[in-house]
């Protein structure tokens, strides 16, 4: 009987080995779920079939017994995994799972449950993504690792979060708990956009005001001073906005140019981690939207975090995770200092208080949820406080940006008005 070499996960997070006898790998992989941990690599060593290991969730082999239409048949899904471009937008996402959850819920066969889901759905790149799910769990393989084949469609916090379902027989659960996780998330997300839509729009139309009166209004000004005033000294402040139109309207294409640079500039110093841990830092002590910026990251954080925790995510593993995809390099780097002291035997208090990112309440919450068991539960409570926190922020700004735009709006356009109105004055008085 072949012989299989694994490399797996135990609930603390620790990589095990060993070797099981199994007919094939299917039944191989299966033999060392019932040990209680995660294969993540399976390795074939009979007599004359050395090889590496690669990660169980990678591939969709077909039984031994079956024959060569059928594996060819299942390969697709790996194809079309690779052929697969673009992400499926959040909303997509959040039915599809709070619908597989209900058919769960209902006493449906995941792979009926999938098949009903395939039938309703619209969208193409869904659509191709359970299509391939459902062969490759028929074929043997757990949803799971069905899913971590579409990586861009299911990111890895959805993939160990099933992963931890399956294994605790409360597949629904979860799924109820993840499609609950995303529109809480997906609400944050609404709510800072939205602050963030009036500030935009009144930059832009003033932005179309200003470059009017600029290029079009303040020369033919210009012109009517010149022939009136016939060589008299303008005043200063109207000699300043005309150089100014002078500029834009000569130079303009130049300073688009020069903003064009300047954008591409910071964009290539994001995708730097250093450039992207300074840009972080700035957002976070931002004046006005750092305590937006910083409230929404620890909600973020602790939401996540206690997701994968009440899901039965081992602590190591989801630490991982949250670093992974959290957005923000100042809070990455701090969760893996929470990592590396955990794994060490130590507190996650300590790293957490020295980021400087964490409040002092929100430390000492999670401090008591460690040293009473409810971590979970009190992480899932930060996040909730932090969610009205947002809301409270949101509003705070929004009510503080109005005032402010339409104050500069209001001394931009004075300034000009008064500029072109200063040597009529002086015309009319020397008439």
């Amino acid at each position: 009987m072949p012989k299989f070499r694994y490399v797996a996960m135990d609930a603390k997070g620790r990589e095990v080995e060993g070797v099981v006898d199994a007919e094939n790998e299917a039944k191989a992989v299966a033999m060392v779920r019932e040990k209680g941990v995660f294969p993540t690599s399976m390795t074939d060593v009979s007599a004359g079939r050395g090889g590496v290991g690669k990660p169980v969730a990678a591939r969709v082999k077909a039984p031994a017994a079956q024959g060569k239409g059928l594996r060819m048949e299942i390969r697709v899904p790996a194809f079309l995994s690779g052929m697969f471009q673009g992400r499926v937008k959040t909303k997509q996402l959040m039915v599809f799972t709070r619908q597989l959850a209900t058919l769960q819920d209902a006493g449906l066969a995941i792979v009926r449950g999938l098949h009903v889901l395939q039938r309703q759905e619209k969208n193409p790149q869904m659509y191709t993504a359970i299509t391939g799910i459902a062969e490759a769990v028929q074929s043997g393989s757990t949803l799971s690792e069905s899913m971590a084949q579409y990586p861009k469609v299911f990111s890895t916090f959805y993939v160990n979060m099933v992963k931890a379902g399956e294994t605790s027989g409360a597949l629904q659960t979860v799924l109820t708990r993840l499609a609950e996780f995303m529109e809480k998330s997906q609400k944050i997300k609404n709510k800072v956009k939205g602050a963030m839509v009036y500030p935009i729009v009144v930059m832009v139309m003033a932005l179309i005001i200003l470059t009017v009166l600029m290029v079009f209004v303040i020369p033919k000004f210009k012109e009517i001073f010149e022939d009136l005033l016939q060589g008299k000294a303008l005043p200063p402040l109207t000699q300043f906005v005309i150089g100014m139109s002078s500029l834009v309207a000569e130079r303009g294409l130049y300073l688009l140019g020069g903003i064009a640079v300047f954008v591409v500039l910071v964009k290539l110093l994001m995708k730097t981690s250093r450039g992207r841990r300074i840009m972080d830092i700035l957002r976070l002590k931002a004046p006005v939207f750092g305590q937006l910026v910083r409230k929404s990251a620890i909600a973020n954080f602790t939401r996540t975090l206690g997701t994968l925790l009440t899901g039965g995510v081992p602590i190591l593993q989801a630490l991982n995770i949250v670093k992974e995809v959290t957005n923000n390099a100042v809070l990455a780097d701090a969760v893996a200092q929470v990592h590396d002291s955990v794994k060490e035997g130590e507190t996650i208090v300590t790293p957490l208080e020295a980021s400087g990112v964490f409040p002092s309440m929100v430390v000492s919450m999670i401090q008591v949820g460690e040293e009473t068991g409810a971590l979970p539960e009190m992480l899932m409570k930060i996040a909730e406080t932090y969610d009205d926190e947002v809301d409270t922020a949101v509003e705070a700004m929004t009510s503080i940006i109005e005032p402010i735009m339409i104050i500069f709006l209001a001394v931009v356009v004075g300034t000009i008005v008064i500029a072109m109105f200063m040597p009529l004055v002086t015309i009319i008085g020397s008439l």
